[in-house]
């Protein structure tokens, strides 16, 4: 309940914001001409435009081999509690153990080396990212600068906004020209 009162507060604080630019730029722009205003849907532009598609791409062969890595060690340790399931009985008491520890100790290398690799991937996705998003603020700025624009605000999650206003597609357009 209060996760969704810290939303709808923020929301209110992101209306009034653009309210209150709005208000700002429509006091100038009665003297001046129409205010112009558009949204960019940052979000989307990291999903589906050709820069961020490279990237993941990129990512992907990168820790392709780890990932490989990983799976084998999981289809060793499952090999080896099958074996363990399977045979305990009939195993001696010290074999056993060895068989329990080396299963312990792989899986405690499985789990570490998964997370190792999670946040590997975490840090190179964040490096790509803001490598495209520093691309983006020059496209925005392209674009703004073309087509005179008074304010572009970058939303993700707006509760509304009309499709006259949302400039992504040409901000991917202009991306992908690159």
């Amino acid at each position: 309940m209060n996760r969704l009162k810290k939303d709808h507060q923020r929301k209110h604080s992101l209306v009034m914001l653009i309210t209150a630019a709005a208000f700002a730029c429509g006091s100038t722009a009665a003297m001046t001409g129409e205010i112009k205003i558009g949204v960019v849907n940052t979000e989307k532009i990291l999903r589906e435009s050709s820069p961020a598609i490279q990237a993941q791409k990129k990512i992907e062969q990168e820790f392709m081999p780890r990932d490989e890595d990983i799976k084998k060690m999981a289809l060793e340790a499952k090999t080896l509690q099958e074996k363990l399931e399977i045979n305990s009985i009939k195993m001696e008491e010290n074999e056993r153990r060895n068989l329990e520890r080396n299963l312990a100790n792989l899986s405690r290398e499985y789990q570490r080396a998964q997370r190792q690799m999670r946040e590997d991937l975490s840090v190179r996705q964040n490096e790509e990212y803001s490598i495209i998003l520093e691309r983006t603020n020059r496209a925005i700025s392209k674009i703004a600068e073309a087509e005179n624009y008074d304010l572009i605000l970058q939303l993700q999650d707006s509760v509304y906004r009309s499709q006259r206003i949302d400039i992504t597609d040409k901000v991917i357009k202009v991306l992908e020209s690159e």
